[in-house]
């Protein structure tokens, strides 16, 4: 008996809803009368060119003022501007590098370039490779383009019987020079001495 109870408490529930909302979704307002005093005149048109047919673009920029509705965004801020931004003036000079240690600087650029050993130089591929060892013995295998040294030195060529290294550093006036060291292929010996 009781579940005949919420049978039929939940069909009566669901025929109320129902009948709420199908009363309360009717359209009350109905379609405005025309005013029957005095009949519409037709209205001379005039002749329309077919240059005048065409749609002009709008543009959001106008010279004399802003279109109507358009968004202004001068007031807002722009999403894609950097947060730190350099100072204008730092800009217009031109920037002087000065020496500073890389804080993640690879083992081969913890020593001079000067205390390098050139051990051997491979030739004939697409490009010359040159194999260095350090002064605590590690080698490296090297190529042009490559940083090496303390002091920020890239090699420039590598030759069948040296490697080119460029070094950029200030001179007394402040001015950048280029400072070109060659390291020669090591001769042939059975202990290579450092």
């Amino acid at each position: 008996m009781k579940k005949r109870l919420n049978k039929q408490s939940l069909v009566l529930a669901f025929c109320l809803m129902t009948a709420c909302l199908v009363c309360g979704c009717k359209k009350n307002d109905e379609a405005p009368k025309p005013n029957p005093q005095a009949p519409a005149l037709p209205q001379p048109t005039a002749q329309v060119k077919p240059s005048a047919a065409v749609q002009k673009s709008v543009s959001t920029s106008q010279v004399g003022g802003q279109a109507t509705g358009a968004f202004v965004f001068k007031s807002k801020k722009d999403p894609f501007k950097p947060l730190i931004t350099a100072p204008e003036a730092a800009a217009v000079k031109a920037p002087v590098p000065t020496r500073t240690r890389i804080v993640d600087a690879l083992p081969i650029q913890s020593h001079e370039v000067s205390k390098f050993i050139v051990t051997g130089i491979i030739t004939g591929l697409k490009e010359n490779k040159a194999l260095l060892i350090d002064p605590t013995g590690k080698g490296y295998v090297v190529k042009t383009g490559m940083l090496i040294g303390d002091n920020g030195g890239r090699i420039t060529r590598i030759t069948a019987s040296s490697l080119e290294v460029t070094e950029q550093y200030l001179d007394g006036k402040k001015r950048i020079k280029n400072r070109k060291i060659v390291l020669p292929l090591a001769k042939k010996s059975k202990e290579i001495s450092r």
